[in-house]
């Protein structure tokens, strides 16, 4: 009778509900596993860091719609992999972490790395379980997928003892089951649809928030199609760029404090109020503002303020809806009303103030003229990896994006760290587009020793490092007795990141006069494996002055 070990059981049950990478690093007891992928046809990917190969992992469940998979030696091992795991709970990104563990039989005695794994991730994820026995491996896996992708998305645990990954069983006796099905794309009330439209009809200052859970219900054509129907000004969140493209000139983002306090009603579009959209709440926002909610969650409905028509559902399908309503109704929100005049003028009047920091070549650069260059620079189908404190808060602001899913940046949970793995994944997905990782100098510390996971697996990434010494700007020089003297958030001024990348066999560009950097930036473009743009920058460079702590 033939017999199959738990690894291969593993691979197989990925495999079978459409999981075709595994991410991870590799070491007692999850090395079978890794093996057992590649015999089985799921490529692997060995990290450097379970943090990053975790941060990896849920970015590919975001891009692809099936749970990204990590696998993760244990006790440390899992805690580092916890990173990803909360992370992708936090975006609502599908993810199954792979965690090792000690033997069954030896439980509580101490063993090598020994750590309660189940209890310590089910606070950061949907579903967290140890699997008890081979025979029931696909069971588990089919589950965590099934949780990971369902209602609102989120992370699962898998807990795999040596024994399980090691054992075996008779192949008749493996339980069977079926591949998770995509998730049903539930619709909402048809009165809620037509109470949602009136409101925005009789709104004199309506504003569309779009949020990444449009991305995530692949709902951008509907949107598209809804805010060219109705004109209705809009303003995205982080992860929400790209849905509507950023240079479309319904966008507020330039205007984006005036827009949220003034508006009058607001839908709220695949978002959430959580401090990105500032709990919808005064001063932010007028305090009589009407919302309107679109939520896969219904528990998220009426979350930090009171909500006055609910669509709870799938993006997608409820953007359906109202493009379907909107064809008996002959409405949309002109063009010349003080509201969209109101938003005009005070673009007009951002974009001026930042102007000449845009076209200042003095050197080195600020944020605003290096960005300049690296958005022309970089093509439309790209995709962006941003973090970092002001390069990537300045950084989403200047550079556009066009598509969905096309900006990954440091989420809802504000995670530093992500760049590198989430640029990894992207070029997994996507091989036929260009991948752009824009980091900060402090940012590319957390995972720049995936430069070498780059090169060994020939991801053509493209990195620029905006580089000003420090969290934040730090100090030109270290001084005597650092402990003492150097500022808490310095770092070396002028670190030659990209001698690292070249180290690794990459190419590294070191850019210090801003009237180099386009060259610099095509040069590593048109390399034909990973590149390093290192660009000095001002340690006076700062983002535009806000009125109020609360805008930043």
């Amino acid at each position: 009778m033939s017999e199959v070990d738990g690894a291969t059981l593993i691979a197989r049950s990925l495999k079978q509900q459409g999981i075709d990478h595994l991410f991870g690093v590799v070491g007692f007891p999850v090395t079978p596993i890794a093996a057992a992928a590649q015999a089985e046809g799921v490529a692997y990917i060995g990290m450097r860091n379970e943090q990053t190969a975790s941060y990896a992992a849920q970015a590919y469940g975001y891009l692809t719609g099936r749970p990204g998979a990590c696998i993760v030696v244990t006790g440390p091992g899992v805690v580092h992999g916890l990173a990803g795991l909360a992370n992708a709970q936090q975006n609502c990104w599908p993810m199954i972490l792979i965690g090792g563990a000690s033997e069954t039989y030896r439980g509580g005695m101490g063993a090598f790395q020994e750590e309660r794994q189940v209890l310590i991730a089910s606070p950061f994820c949907k579903f967290a379980h140890a699997i008890e026995s081979v025979q029931r491996i696909p069971y588990y896996v089919e589950m965590a997928t099934r949780n990971a992708i369902n209602g609102r998305p989120g992370a699962s645990y898998l807990d795999v003892p040596d024994d399980i990954i090691t054992g075996k069983c008779d192949l008749d006796k493996v339980v069977e089951v079926e591949r998770a099905p995509d998730p049903p794309r539930m619709v909402a009330p048809a009165d809620n649809i037509e109470a949602a439209l009136n409101l925005l009809q009789r709104a004199e200052r309506p504003l569309v928030l779009v949020g990444k859970g449009m991305a995530w219900s692949r709902a951008e054509d509907e949107v598209r199609a809804f805010i060219e129907r109705t004109q209705l000004p809009f303003l995205r969140s982080p992860m929400g760029k790209g849905v509507m493209p950023d240079d479309h000139p319904l966008s507020v983002a330039a205007a984006r404090t005036l827009a949220l306090q003034k508006a009058d009603v607001v839908f709220l579009m695949g978002a959430r109020f959580n401090w990105i959209f500032h709990f919808g709440q005064a001063p932010r926002y007028a305090k009589d503002v009407k919302v309107i909610q679109l939520d896969i969650s219904p528990e998220e409905i009426g979350h930090n303020k009171a909500t006055e028509v609910a669509l709870v559902g799938d993006g997608k399908a409820i953007m359906r809806q109202l493009n379907q309503a909107l064809a008996s109704r002959q409405w949309f929100h002109p063009k010349d009303t003080p509201w969209r005049q109101m938003i005009a003028q005070k673009s007009t009047e951002n974009a001026e103030q930042i102007r000449p920091q845009i076209n200042d070549d003095a050197t080195p650069a600020n944020y605003f003229r290096a960005l300049r260059d690296v958005a022309a620079w970089m093509p439309k189908n790209a995709i962006l990896s941003a973090e970092g404190a002001g390069t990537m808060d300045i950084g989403l602001t200047q550079i556009p994006s066009f598509n969905a899913r096309s900006c990954l940046n440091a989420g809802t949970y504000g995670t530093m760290g992500v760049g590198l793995g989430q640029a990894i994944a992207a070029a997994v997905v996507h091989p036929d587009r260009p991948v752009v990782h824009l980091s900060g100098d402090s940012a590319i510390g957390f995972s720049g020793m995936e430069m070498e996971t780059l090169v060994r697996y020939n991801f053509p990434v493209k990195i620029v490092v905006l580089n000003n010494g420090g969290i934040g700007p730090g100090m030109p020089k270290i001084p005597d007795n650092p402990m003492f003297n150097l500022k808490p958030n310095a770092l070396i001024y002028g670190a030659r990141y990209d001698k690292v990348m070249e180290a690794f066999g990459g190419r590294g560009f070191f850019v210090e006069d801003p009237k180099r950097l386009p060259a610099a930036l095509d040069e590593a473009m048109n390399f034909r494996g990973p590149a390093l743009v290192n660009v000095m920058l001002s340690q006076g460079s700062a983002r535009k002055p806000q009125q109020f702590r609360w805008h930043s």
